[in-house]
């Protein structure tokens, strides 16, 4: 559990997870199967449609949370079910802590449940004096350490096989070998007697079917099935967001959750249960049942129109799976309670802005983990929202004041970036800064060379360029973003001149500014709407059959945030949308409508790896145009493994979380080396920035290059 006060605590506590070095290849190697497995698990389905389906049942039962309780309740205790509501998690504890006591119950099983976690179960039995044992391999494991899961579907992944050895030796007072088989058996053996001895057995539920009063169960383990038939009393702890209407609301999510949690089709025990069943030791020799419904938030959540459909989520704990941050630090760095990318949003609804105030802050916004949600959440946008919310609650850092000012006034903005080019000549070598800027100067920001401005702007060339087409076969605008008009300048020139060379005539509407995406990250959400409002005013779509952009965390910011961002703003909204319906990345532009001819480039076969920027895969949605081209274009392209994982610049996060953002890159970078690639091409002067400044740093034989300069050098 991250407990920091402050985001330099928070860093501390980064840092010292970096160096465990067994977690993070553990995680490492999670990381680099689960996409094959996954993908395997979900062969020959409609993915996009089962997660829309899956959204869609989510989305009604949540609106319905009220009336589903009151059909379930009255079903389940038509069947010999009690049912309770609990408002908060003090209160869920005290009701099961009196269902004990009434019940004359001291020695308590359990198996795994999030909404145990959520309140703190343990310690609130525990301190009534009852015993309680986990039963859960992981989640005993854990409770012998007293730590809390690491994961939400595999508590203990973070240890190693040694680590349990040892403490298994302590638990038992024998010596245990480290083999994994007999480290079970001795779970076993020694968790059967506490299965025997307890008269109640606590659980959790995957799914609570309002039609017949049933709970649904989805576990690998048979733990779930002994805690919840052999103890005479079943207290089952579950959110108001596992109710569903019917079984097959259930069976469609069943199709999905397994799949995504472990890549598998179906997991090893799926369990019903409807009413008291035959019980000897039992009330009237029936067994004793209680449903306890946890609120804590969920009923006002259900009410929000963008934080509903946090509610959707099943706990498949895919989110963590393709996090790159947490793959390097774990989930007791990356959560308080729920870990991953749900848990920096629920951690702010369920424990409040000071449990969440610092992680909220570590994500890339890379949306790797929207993109695998079985559930299709929004995650990266909600994660944004919950920091605009935190930042409204507080002293605002003095870095957003200026951003959210600087970048909000273009002149200003832009004569800056003109005097900055004179003032870092004291410290430039080539096309880098041979010092860091004072307040960068810590060790960890120096994994990688920053790029110095460039002599000219774009924009200050643009009015010599020779763009004449006669009778051209499109129009297109060009938006620049700032990092290509005053840092790689040279890279929109060499597509003008490609572009116009096809016949394409190319505009540029000089009075544009900064996207915006940097105040987003920011969580500066009015000053992005305010950039987006004078963009576009600056760049009319209508004018233009599209609005072309070489970066695409630009393309992917125009096209999906901005008509966000101005959705209450009724003539501009349509605006918004007009203007993002005409964005394209270079790439996608010239593989789809010019199309040039292999005969236009040089067949070099250089070996060229492609680094997919996380806004143009996921953001854009392009995948293979930019790989064809490269073939196209006389390049030995080689697929390489995790081409599509962020390179850990996250705009602003490398300078929040340097250390980490530097492993990320550097990992890249090493296997990208030891496949032997020469050039590495992507579509982000971002990307770039991160790419080739660590590239320099580490003195390899590696080229970072945007596109449209490998489609250049190509050409004949």
């Amino acid at each position: 559990m991250q407990t920091a006060d402050t985001l330099k605590e928070y860093r501390k506590e980064l840092k010292q997870a970096l160096d465990q070095e067994f977690q993070r290849q553990a995680l490492d190697n999670f990381a680099r199967a689960y996409p094959t497995g996954r993908t395997k698990a979900f062969a020959g389905r409609d993915v996009s449609e089962l997660v829309a389906d899956i959204g869609r049942r989510k989305d009604w039962a949540v609106q319905h949370m009220d009336e589903l309780f009151a059909q379930f309740k009255a079903q389940a205790e038509a069947a010999g079910v009690h049912v309770h509501l609990a408002a908060t998690d003090r209160e869920a504890n005290e009701i099961i802590a009196r269902i004990a006591r009434k019940s004359k119950c001291t020695n308590i099983v359990k198996s795994k449940s999030m909404t145990a976690e959520e309140t703190l179960l343990n310690h609130a039995l525990e301190e009534n004096g009852l015993t309680v044992t986990e039963t859960d391999l992981g989640e005993w494991i854990i409770q012998l350490r007293n730590e809390g899961p690491s994961h939400m579907v595999m508590p203990a992944i973070h240890l190693s096989r040694d680590e349990v050895s040892r403490l298994f030796t302590e638990v038992t007072g024998r010596e245990q070998g480290t083999d994994i088989e007999s480290l079970v058996k001795v779970a076993r053996r020694e968790l059967r007697q506490r299965f025997v001895d307890a008269d109640m057995g606590i659980s959790g539920a995957n799914f609570a079917i309002a039609e017949s009063g049933t709970l649904g169960l989805v576990t690998n383990e048979g733990n779930g099935r002994l805690v919840t038939t052999l103890p005479r009393v079943h207290v089952a702890l579950l959110g108001l967001d596992k109710l569903l209407p019917s079984l097959d609301d259930a069976l469609t999510i069943l199709q999905g959750l397994p799949r995504n949690a472990t890549g598998q089709a179906i997991t090893s025990y799926v369990t019903w249960i409807t009413g008291a069943v035959e019980c000897a030791p039992g009330p009237e020799g029936r067994k004793e049942i209680h449903v306890v419904f946890l609120d804590n938030g969920r009923r006002a959540l259900a009410q929000d129109p963008i934080f509903s459909q946090a509610l959707r989520c099943v706990r498949c704990g895919a989110c963590a799976n393709v996090c790159p941050i947490y793959r390097l630090v774990g989930g007791h760095r990356y959560g308080h309670i729920y870990i991953g990318a749900i848990g920096l949003i629920l951690t702010y609804f369920f424990h409040g802005l000071k449990a969440d105030a610092n992680l909220v802050q570590n994500c890339l916004n890379c949306q790797a983990c929207k993109d695998v949600c079985v559930a299709g959440i929004d995650l990266p946008r909600l994660i944004k929202e919950v920091q605009v919310l935190i930042q409204s609650q507080g002293k605002k850092p003095l870095i957003n004041t200026a951003a959210a000012h600087v970048l909000t006034h273009r002149r200003l903005f832009h004569t800056m970036l003109r005097a900055g080019k004179l003032g870092q000549k004291p410290v430039q070598k080539g096309p880098f800064l041979r010092h860091l800027p004072h307040f960068l100067l810590a060790e960890e920001y120096d994994f990688k060379a920053l790029p110095a401005l460039a002599p000219k702007a774009f924009r200050d060339q643009w009015p010599k360029l020779d763009t004449a087409v006669s009778h051209p076969k499109y129009k297109v605008g060009l938006f620049t973003g700032c990092l290509q008009d005053f840092v790689y300048p040279e890279q929109l020139v060499q597509a003008v001149e490609f572009l116009t060379r096809h016949g394409v005539e190319v505009s540029f509407a000089r009075d544009q500014g900064c996207c915006g995406l940097p105040l987003l990250m920011l969580g500066e959400k009015e000053a992005a709407a305010q950039v987006a409002r004078h963009n576009i005013h600056a760049v009319d779509p209508n004018e233009v059959d599209f609005i072309l952009t070489l970066c695409a965390s630009c393309g992917s910011h125009l096209q999906e945030n901005y008509p966000l961002l101005l959705d209450q703003e009724s003539g501009l909204r349509v605006k918004a949308r007009q203007f993002g319906d005409k964005i394209i990345d270079f790439s996608s532009f010239v593989h789809t409508y010019l199309r040039p001819a292999k005969a236009m480039f040089q067949n070099t076969g250089v070996r060229t790896a492609y680094h997919a920027p996380c806004h143009l895969c996921r953001g854009m949605g392009v995948t293979h145009g930019p790989r064809e081209l490269l073939q196209q274009a006389g390049l030995e392209y080689v697929s390489t493994p995790e081409e599509e994982t962020c390179c850990g610049l996250g705009g602003t996060y490398s300078l929040k979380f340097p250390e980490v953002s530097g492993e990320i890159v550097n990992t890249k970078l090493h296997r990208l080396e030891q496949e032997g690639v020469r050039i590495l091409a992507t579509d982000c002067p971002g990307c770039i920035m991160q790419l080739r400044g660590t590239a320099a740093r580490r003195q390899g034989k590696l080229e970072v290059l945007h596109t449209v300069e490998a489609l250049t050098r190509q050409m004949r």
